[in-house]
């Protein structure tokens, strides 16, 4: 891990104030002549930031990042803690669940779920200052430095028009926000005042957050009632071929002849989203697998909202997870 971490950001490079660095007067020069910011206050916020180990520590890949299984993701947000809060959290916000699912679609408990596996409803939204921990990653993390960057010029973005200073932003060490953990990016353009103050605020409205995540996956082409996913069993020799084809939707499940794809006969107290007869829906859709080292492979096909789901976190995992909980959650509704 030292090593990667001297690769990464060498000692003089981490050591050095960000206001002297060559890049950061770079992004400061750049910002000022696009966006038409004052280059002296931005380079009083770098000579105040420092450089964050810990961020950097938490978004390492793991040394050793074993086997991925879908049973043991599943099981951190599937879990009682989460189903719990959960319910509570829809009875307490149902009118603005409601009123969000009236006016974008989203059913209240995809809603509610999303914030569920994101931070516990509000539980775990980050301790780091949000500046610093987007400028050690602009500058300090090179994989994925211009994503990081984007970011930090949002931020910024993001405080002069709310007035704000961009040192007062809390969040997660990735730099996201609030409860829906919207990075600045999504929250300047998905961002909703949905309880109607005048201001949008994540960290501590739960409304906004609602009609936040609820716009986010509208704009990103969330369909009213339409189909999202359904666990189902599959055989033939085409199958591999077919999970290789990502998680897009492509094709409709009718055009799958190489591979027999049939509904899953799930069974009572299971939470998967199925279909209650033997046809599938003929839109396009993908087949996806959720493997678990020693355990039976898992098969879903995904249609164009489960897609949606993943633009929000771009795993098959995570939307699943927030499937699954969102099915816990419906049987409160």
């Amino acid at each position: 891990m030292a090593a990667l971490f001297a690769l990464l950001c060498g000692p003089a490079a981490c050591a050095t104030q960000y206001a002297a660095r060559d890049e950061v007067r770079r992004f400061v020069a750049d910002m000022h002549e696009r966006h038409g910011m004052d280059p002296v206050a931005l380079e009083r916020l770098f000579r105040q930031t420092r450089h964050l180990p810990a961020v950097i520590k938490a978004i390492m890949p793991p040394r050793d990042p074993g086997i991925r299984s879908w049973q043991a993701y599943r099981g951190r947000f599937v879990e009682p803690r989460r189903i719990a809060a959960g319910h509570r959290f829809m009875h307490a916000h149902a009118a603005k669940l409601a009123l969000a699912e009236a006016r974008y679609g989203v059913p209240a408990e995809i809603v509610a779920a999303i914030i569920g596996v994101e931070t516990i409803y509000g539980k775990q939204t980050g301790r780091f200052g949000c500046f610093a921990a987007l400028t050690t990653l602009a500058f300090d993390y090179p994989p994925r430095a211009d994503l990081f960057r984007r970011e930090l010029e949002e931020l910024l973005l993001l405080a002069r028009e709310e007035g704000r200073n961009p040192l007062a932003y809390r969040s997660s060490y990735a730099g996201a926000l609030g409860l829906p953990q919207f990075l600045p990016s999504s929250r300047r353009h998905h961002g909703v005042d949905f309880d109607g103050d005048g201001r949008i605020d994540l960290a501590s409205s739960a409304d906004d957050a609602i009609g936040s995540v609820a716009n986010f996956l509208a704009s990103h082409g969330w369909e009213k009632d339409a189909p999202l996913a359904i666990m189902v069993t599959v055989t033939g020799d085409g199958v591999q071929a077919l999970v290789d084809e990502g998680i897009v939707p492509r094709r409709s499940p009718r055009e799958w002849p190489a591979a027999d794809v049939r509904p899953a006969k799930v069974g009572a107290g299971e939470t998967a989203i199925s279909t209650t007869d033997d046809d599938l829906p003929d839109r396009p859709a993908a087949l996806i697998d959720f493997v678990t080292p020693n355990a039976a492979t898992e098969y879903r096909i995904g249609y164009g909202n489960f897609f949606v789901i993943t633009r929000y976190n771009r795993s098959s995992f995570y939307a699943a997870a927030v499937v699954d909980l969102a099915a816990e959650l419906r049987r409160s509704k």
